[in-house]
């Protein structure tokens, strides 16, 4: 049970790194075309499907088909677990970063001081349309001063 245990945190957490890495030179490098749906206001966050949903579902797949493959002896498998911390680092990032940050499905409130400070975070972001120099690529693992309430640049008066 505890090989397990540590099998799943290790998946949330390389997901996480993962998120990070595929985020800052995939995400805003090669695949910017089909990343920039998610950063346009204009697109309306919120009205439908994105092109960048696409990279959940894969996401999804993979953590299906292993848990899929691990299914005969969850406890034993390796496959299992890590499908497992995948699917809850999916679960984690649809609750806070879909519906909270961005309001998918309506607007979200809470007083989770942890949520709040995610979501400021992603909110820088988010400040710019520009692909270069959005720092926090990641979710969850950000400096805390990004998790301060902050004015985006998008929203200050115009000068």
């Amino acid at each position: 049970m505890l090989r397990f245990a540590l099998l799943t945190f290790a998946a949330f957490a390389a997901m996480e790194v993962l998120s990070y890495v595929l985020h800052r030179w995939l995400l805003h490098g090669p695949l910017w075309k089909m990343h920039r749906t998610h950063h346009d206001p204009a697109h309306g966050h919120g009205d439908g499907l994105e092109w960048n949903d696409l990279f959940a579902v894969a996401w999804g797949a993979l953590s299906v088909g292993l848990i899929w493959a691990g299914r005969a002896d969850p406890l034993a498998s390796t496959a299992f677990p890590l499908g497992v911390g995948i699917a809850v680092y999916g679960v984690l990032y649809f609750v806070l970063h879909d519906l909270y940050a961005h309001g998918r499905l309506g607007p979200r409130k809470t007083g989770v001081p942890a949520a709040q400070a995610i979501k400021r975070a992603h909110g820088r972001h988010h400040q710019s349309l520009s692909k270069d120099g959005q720092e926090p690529y990641g979710l969850f693992l950000f400096p805390p001063s990004m998790g301060r309430r902050f004015e985006r640049k998008r929203d200050r008066p115009p000068r």
